[in-house]
């Protein structure tokens, strides 16, 4: 009696798990219109930028991921233009390890008062959201700054909320 047991419980994995393989996982996306908050307010770090204080700040991006090539990209198609010239646009986020991940280099401006000429260094950003079962995205950005009187890590928490009602998220899980 266990060998034809033994077939039924196998033939049910098969049949079960056979069709959840890596030809049948969804790709990920991040599509439609999001309100990106950056938690500056909190922010931490080592750098004189992280101990400066200034409010939360959001704004509203439109996003449209591609999966035709690996890995899937999730590219900001509308939304405000950046007041640093010197952050590359759009913004595109790759998915890695389960998380929206935007790396880049650009020029952080180091405010040091008022009447006083900010100060250019290079910087290297990563930026990493990662998608809730609520259909909001949270992550942490990490900004390093090379030199200068701002030298050191800036570090705030982010979400990603999307916009209007939305009764599924613009995002799935693979």
């Amino acid at each position: 009696m266990r060998k034809p047991l033994m077939i039924l419980v196998g033939a049910l994995v098969a049949a079960t798990f056979g069709a959840v393989g890596p030809a049948a996982a969804a790709d990920p996306a991040w599509n439609g219109q999001y309100s990106l908050k950056r938690f500056a307010a909190s922010k931490t770090g080592t750098s004189l930028a992280a101990r400066q204080q200034e409010p939360d700040f959001a704004d509203v991006y439109t996003f449209v991921t591609n999966c035709a090539v690996a890995p899937c990209t999730a590219t900001v198609v509308g939304g405000p233009a950046p007041a640093n010239p010197t952050l590359p646009q759009p913004p595109v986020y790759r998915w890695e390890s389960g998380s929206w991940v935007h790396r880049y280099d650009w020029q952080w401006d180091c405010y040091q008062g008022a009447g006083v000429p900010k100060v250019w260094r290079p910087a290297h950003s990563v930026a990493y959201y990662t998608p809730q079962a609520n259909g909001t995205l949270r992550g942490v950005w990490t900004t390093t700054i090379d030199g200068g009187p701002c030298h050191g890590t800036v570090i705030m928490d982010v979400t990603a909320t999307p916009v209007g009602s939305v009764t599924s998220p613009g995002w799935t899980l693979s």
